[in-house]
């Protein structure tokens, strides 16, 4: 497969790179730090997932910020072998012993559909984990498989919101997904942080040097701030889902401790609500080791044989596509449409690259010969 170099693109600071060449010299880095091939495969897929889709914040964004760092400091082991702690049939409990979360993660769902296939539910639970990237991916897995996915993972020690009305940060972004079949080709999949937006979000719109909207972050005062690079200098705070008491962050912080009960509280993993939470002044403190997550699985076709789940599922989501919508504004389309719909269309005409991060990628090995203009 060749590069794709895209003058236009270019010149506003994009390359294209096919998506074949992206996949295999991430498979190939994580290879090289000692993941084995199959765990490196699965790994760079669920990194790449994120470029892919249009969700960049957890895409190749990461690599040298979060992957690569995880490595040389070995807060990751390329090498370990998880070890079941239970296993009642339907579900486990799991010691990932520090591998690589976008490899673990997948296992841990594939685990659980597999679990689902026998007894309608399946539940793999997981301490010691680290980073999983775009939960997304993970849950897309079971859809694949016409069964129904979740998972929910937090921090570890990392805290990043505080509570509303609150000093210390007490909690992580704490993602949640659920994943379903729907239309051919079209999983429905939410994919979300419990705070308005992940950090990853702001962190890309502070690296390419544009204000995010206000309600992502606030001041000390509740102010809205609109400088992405005030939250890495500690002036800004991400609000959770909801925006502020008056509007609903009670709901946004009270998903994220169901995240944290599920997937910390149940494994036994790292805490964000440790008493040592309670020395923070408010800023992003703690590491996120020690990351807890619970991958489930449902199998509809078991729980309710008498009945067309999948036939269901596509008219549900055919009626929503359907809505008509409001004057002004675009289709209507359920969670997961637009990134399958990116996927398909990057696939074919490669994936757009910010120049920065490709002369990132090159300097550690990405092949990248013009291959003039793509249309």
């Amino acid at each position: 497969m060749t590069l794709h170099e895209v003058p236009a693109a270019r010149r506003n600071g994009v390359v294209r790179v096919d998506y074949a060449d992206l996949l295999s010299f991430t498979t190939r880095l994580f290879a090289e730090r000692g993941v084995p091939a199959d765990r490196a495969h699965t790994a760079a897929s669920a990194l790449c997932y994120g470029d892919l889709t249009g969700l960049e914040a957890h895409g190749l964004f990461n690599l040298t910020r979060l992957y690569l760092p995880l490595f040389d400091s070995g807060r990751v082991d390329p090498a370990a072998q998880p070890r079941v702690l239970t296993d009642l049939g339907a579900c486990a409990v799991v010691d990932s012993r520090r591998a690589l979360g976008l490899w673990s993660a997948a296992e841990a769902m594939d685990s659980a559909a597999d679990r689902a296939a026998q007894h309608g539910i399946g539940l793999v639970t997981v301490r010691d984990a680290t980073h999983f990237g775009c939960a997304g991916f993970h849950t897309a897995r079971a859809a694949e498989r016409g069964v129904i996915g979740v998972l929910a993972g937090n921090c570890g020690g990392q805290r990043i919101a505080r509570p509303p009305g609150g000093t210390p940060a007490m909690l992580g972004t704490n993602p949640l997904s659920v994943a379903a079949p729907a239309l051919p080709g079209h999983p429905f999949v939410l994919d979300m942080s419990t705070t308005v937006v992940p950090t990853g979000r702001v962190r890309t719109a502070a690296a390419r040097g544009e204000p995010v909207p206000p309600g992502w972050l606030v001041d000390s005062s509740g102010a809205a701030v609109t400088d992405p690079a005030a939250f890495d200098r500690g002036e800004a705070y991400l609000n959770w889902l909801g925006g502020d008491q008056d509007t609903g962050a009670y709901k946004g912080f009270g998903l994220g401790l169901v995240v944290e009960l599920l997937g910390a509280l149940l494994p036994g993993a790292g805490l964000g609500p440790a008493p040592e939470a309670l020395d923070g002044d408010g800023r992003p403190h703690g590491r996120d080791d020690d990351i807890g997550f619970s991958a489930i699985a449902i199998a509809p076709r078991l729980l309710r044989p008498d009945r067309d789940f999948a036939g269901a599922a596509r008219a549900l989501f055919e009626t929503i596509n359907a809505c008509p919508p409001a004057p002004g504004h675009a289709d209507v389309r359920y969670p997961g449409w637009w990134e399958a719909e990116r996927a398909q269309s990057r696939l074919r005409e490669g994936v757009p690259v910010p120049a920065g991060l490709h002369a990132d990628l090159v300097r550690l090995g990405l092949g990248a010969e013009p291959a003039g203009e793509h249309r």
